[in-house]
């Protein structure tokens, strides 16, 4: 991702257009669905990706998983690296 668009504490997203984020009992997982097909979402990429509402801003859904999850190690870095896969996928879109 180029420094242009590194993402930032202070950006907000939401899911892209035509993508939808579900709990699929089938795979016993969350899931992305979109017109070409399905992407599951292991770990704690659905917590992530829950926590998405077009409001909150990157480092608030930091600071939510890190209360969350006081023992993960390395929280923040996974947590930004879920958000540049989303991002560079066209999951998400800024808002």
């Amino acid at each position: 991702m180029s420094a242009d668009n590194q993402i930032q504490a202070s950006d907000v997203y939401s899911l892209a257009h035509h993508h939808r984020f579900q709990w699929e009992e089938a795979q016993n997982s969350y899931v992305i669905l979109f017109p070409e097909g399905m992407v599951k979402l292991h770990g704690g990429a659905g917590e992530i990706l829950k926590r998405l509402d077009g409001k909150k801003s990157v480092g608030e859904i930091v600071a939510e998983l890190k209360a969350a999850f006081p023992d993960a190690e390395n929280i923040e870095k996974d947590i930004m690296g879920m958000f540049e896969l989303a991002v560079s996928k066209a999951w998400l879109r800024k808002v």
